[in-house]
């Protein structure tokens, strides 16, 4: 792979990875695809979940859909203007229907289910898919391996899917495990791509659920750390709250402060840049203590114009 890597860089190009996941990874990537061709994305796979039988890769999806411009930006994944005939008829058999999928999203988990019992591994279904879309940059699994993200609750341990979609992250949330972690071999093609990068960029998805298993994986984290001068990441926290999403009560549970400062004192080992937005200056002293360079932007990304901005600025600043 290191050949192959080398081959793109032909020209004095210099490879920008991401590490994605969630609905706020998708927006910065989106930019950054705006910018360059020669980007890889590497996803989170620990919120993939069997589904009548199917493989759901939600995360995976997210960015591929994004990258199509298929996303549905209202709801932040699936397809927009996807039908459900599918899930109709699922409940006249009296089936659960929690999880909407719609017709064309379960032709991409029905195809990738063959593909796997077929004998090909996720990454390559990936790219294959990656192909079928049109998507020049390369999206990257961390691993091939079985990662599982189980949210610990007062009433008892479930699949993050099952937990924020089923019963809508309402119960009280205690801790948070990625089953499979420990054994799980990170993709070669993940690592290969941070080693050859000139920037690294952590994007601003939840830090315990969408970053947290990515990093979780020893072989991911070790090459993080070589690299850690050419990592940046991006805050999904502003002042006291999370940008989208459950980041705030995932970090409550792990006793994490919610803020900026407590999310760069999770990346703190594999990091020394941050962004934050312009509201949160109050905490930049705090963040430097921690040998963590801050960069002020806006990093709320509503529509297409800010995605860009942001990547933009983050090239500007620290690509070279």
């Amino acid at each position: 792979m290191v050949a192959l890597f080398s081959q793109v860089v032909l020209g004095d190009k210099k490879l920008i990875t991401i590490l994605a996941g969630g609905s706020g990874s998708v927006k910065l990537v989106r930019g950054f695809a705006s910018q360059r061709s020669d980007v890889n994305v590497v996803t989170n796979v620990g919120d993939n979940y069997w589904l009548y039988g199917m493989y759901v890769c939600p995360d995976i999806d997210t960015i591929t859909y994004g990258l199509a411009d298929l996303l549905d930006h209202d709801k932040g994944w699936g397809i927009k203007k996807d039908t459900f005939g599918f899930l109709r008829q699922m409940e006249i058999f009296g089936e659960e229907t929690w999880f909407r999928i719609g017709d064309r999203d379960t032709a991409t988990h029905l195809t990738r289910t063959n593909m796997l019992k077929n004998g090909k591994s996720l990454s390559d279904i990936t790219k294959w898919m990656a192909e079928k879309f049109s998507i020049e940059i390369k999206i990257i699994p961390v691993t091939d391996t079985a990662v599982e993200t189980r949210i610990i609750t007062d009433k008892g341990d479930m699949h993050l899917q099952e937990f924020w979609v089923k019963h809508r992250g309402m119960d009280e949330v205690k801790g948070i495990e990625y089953q499979g972690v420990e054994k799980a071999r990170p993709n070669p093609d993940a690592v290969n791509a941070i080693h050859d990068s000139n920037l690294i960029v952590i994007a601003p998805g939840n830090p315990l659920t969408s970053i947290g298993p990515m990093i979780a994986l020893k072989g991911i984290r070790k090459e993080l750390s070589k690299k850690k001068h050419k990592v940046v990441a991006v805050s999904p926290i502003i002042g006291n709250s999370p940008v989208s999403g459950p980041t705030g009560k995932y970090m409550e549970a792990a006793g994490i402060e919610v803020s900026v400062l407590g999310v760069a004192k999770m990346y703190a080992d594999i990091c020394s840049n941050i962004i934050i937005d312009t509201k949160d200056h109050a905490r930049t002293k705090e963040i430097e203590a921690l040998n963590i360079n801050v960069h002020e932007s806006k990093i709320k990304m509503t529509n297409k114009q800010s995605e860009d901005a942001l990547a933009a600025s983050i090239i500007k600043q620290y690509y070279s």
